[in-house]
């Protein structure tokens, strides 16, 4: 019991109680609990939320403007040149007929003008046609395989034919003729090279310049010769496999 009165003394010396304990309690749960004292800033103020949050942001759209350039210098993926490519191609035109046989005998293709785009009547309709020049009386032949549709005298063409093709997709059409061939007849047969008529200058032609006004239009689903979509033949009479003028 002595010693153990003697080792409490000295226990005492060394640690001494608060009143009660409550204080020790209480001065360790400020310690824990109680948040640490904020760093002053250089200028010896606690930095800003709000500021700090713009920093960040800041910080954000600067690396993401970074990521974009080295995106932007990096090559592209295989699949996106691929998809770049397709999308700037340009489709071919699928509307339009096989090359065409020259219809005027004795033309050749350095010998013809591309006059579909020119203006007529000072400019209040397109020529949507090419004229081929040649003497009055040269023979007109068919230009591909089909049928004549309709011959017709017009005001503007004089004396025309109107054909179809084999497809019945496309409609040919040939004006000014002097005269028709002997025998040509609506619904008749006719192959590439077959007689159609002859050039003149009938209609509103000059009579000083004789020549066969060739046009070729695609058929709507109703097949009407006069309301047809009308397209450049000179390519078509040009192109290599077709430009061989009838004889």
């Amino acid at each position: 019991m002595a010693i153990a009165a003697v080792l409490a003394a000295w226990a005492g010396s060394y640690f001494p109680q608060p009143r009660g304990g409550v204080v020790l309690r209480d001065v360790v749960a400020d310690e824990v609990e109680r948040p640490p004292t904020p760093t002053p800033s250089p200028q010896g103020a606690i930095p800003d939320a709000a500021a700090t949050a713009e920093a960040v942001a800041d910080k954000v759209e600067e690396i993401a403007s970074e990521a974009k350039k080295v995106e932007a210098a990096a090559p592209p993926h295989p699949a996106e040149v691929a998809a770049e490519t397709t999308e700037s191609v340009v489709p071919l035109p699928t509307d339009v007929p096989p090359p065409l046989a020259i219809p005027v005998a004795g033309i050749r293709p350095e010998n013809l003008d591309d006059t579909f785009t020119d203006s007529r009547a000072n400019g209040a309709r397109a020529h949507d046609a090419i004229d081929i020049m040649a003497p009055a009386g040269t023979p007109v032949t068919a230009v591909a395989d089909g049928r004549i549709v309709k011959l017709f005298l017009s005001e503007r063409g004089g004396i025309t034919a109107y054909q179809f093709d084999a497809s019945e997709r496309f409609v040919y059409y040939y004006a000014h003729l002097q005269a028709y061939a002997p025998g040509l007849a609506e619904g008749q047969l006719v192959h590439r090279g077959d007689p159609i008529g002859l050039v003149g200058s009938t209609g509103n032609a000059n009579p000083a310049a004789p020549h066969l006004h060739f046009a070729v239009a695609v058929l709507g689903p109703e097949k009407h010769w006069w309301q047809a979509k009308a397209i450049n033949p000179y390519p078509l009479l040009i192109a290599p496999e077709g430009n061989l003028a009838a004889q």
